[in-house]
């Protein structure tokens, strides 16, 4: 039997004073008041309650347990009810996982408007290209750029995540504006320090498909500081669009090579099932799908 069940029963049989109405007040029978008594003196090895034909009054075991026993519960109901807030608002520490370029473009600033909505929610952003485990590693959510082939997470479409081949005006200028991807031979490119020959980019729509210049002018491990290099004059830069867009609106840097540009690949939102997610995931998911195009 339950143990809790138990401690419940013990404390309407003290304060209602007879099984039958602890019975009626628990919704079940007499008889089944008197076996959670008996299983819980014979556990305790102790007799708790001094029963007669007429009264029944605690034992000095009976009155410890007692005053123990609603501590108990009380701390029970006390969890209990701070469960069912986090289920009721959103509440506690949201740990999410970004690539590190849209995690500070898109997700970042996203996290700011949420939790001006959402005040008892605090969040941990972790801003990395590395693939993350959720269930090892304790993450909520995470962002994943490319294919998904987790069978066992909820995956969820968020945008496109397209490429953008770009120049200034005044690079274009003194070098000229390539029109086909074999042009690239005769410019300066620059090249993010993590693409290999293994991860980087290839530019389609030509006869024979042609990859991003390794022989980089200017390789460098941070985006921001190629876009900047880029923006000074340095040479062509392939980045995401998303990191482009206020340079490419003010005219600092100019697109080129259009219909050569890499496919996009696909953004989803990552996270474990569950029957009942908490409203802090629910809520977060709900609010990039609805707000996130404002930075896309």
């Amino acid at each position: 039997m339950d143990k809790l069940r138990g401690m419940e029963t013990f404390i309407a049989v003290v304060e209602c004073g007879s099984f039958t109405d602890a019975a009626s007040r628990l919704e079940m029978s007499a008889v089944m008041v008197g076996k959670y008594i008996a299983l819980t003196e014979r556990e305790l090895g102790t007799r708790l309650l001094e029963r007669n034909t007429r009264r029944q009054s605690l034992t000095d075991a009976g009155r410890v347990y007692y005053e123990e026993a609603k501590r108990v519960l009380e701390q029970v109901a006390i969890a209990e009810s701070s469960v069912e807030r986090l289920r009721l608002a959103p509440a506690g520490t949201l740990r999410i996982s970004a690539p590190t370029s849209f995690g500070a473009c898109v997700i970042a600033p996203l996290t700011a408007s949420f939790l001006q909505a959402w005040p008892d929610v605090r969040i941990e952003l972790d801003l990395t290209n590395r693939m993350i485990d959720l269930v090892d590693e304790g993450f909520d959510l995470a962002i994943r750029i490319g294919d998904i082939h987790h069978t066992d997470l909820v995956a969820k479409y968020l945008c496109p995540y397209r490429m953008v081949i770009c120049a200034a005006p005044a690079y274009l200028a003194r070098h000229g504006t390539p029109v086909v991807p074999a042009d690239l031979v005769d410019h300066r490119c620059l090249s993010h320090t993590v693409w290999t020959a293994r991860n980087e980019w290839t530019l389609p729509g030509a006869q024979d498909t042609v990859r991003w210049k390794r022989d980089a002018i200017l390789r460098c491990n941070d985006g921001y500081g190629l876009r900047m290099a880029a923006i000074a004059g340095a040479g062509l830069l392939l980045q995401p669009e998303v990191l482009l867009s206020e340079a490419l609106a003010s005219g600092k840097l100019v697109r080129v090579l259009e219909a050569y540009t890499p496919h996009s690949r696909p953004v989803h939102l990552l996270w474990r099932q569950d029957l009942r997610p908490l409203p802090k995931l629910t809520r977060f998911v709900e609010h990039v799908l609805k707000e996130g195009k404002r930075y896309l």
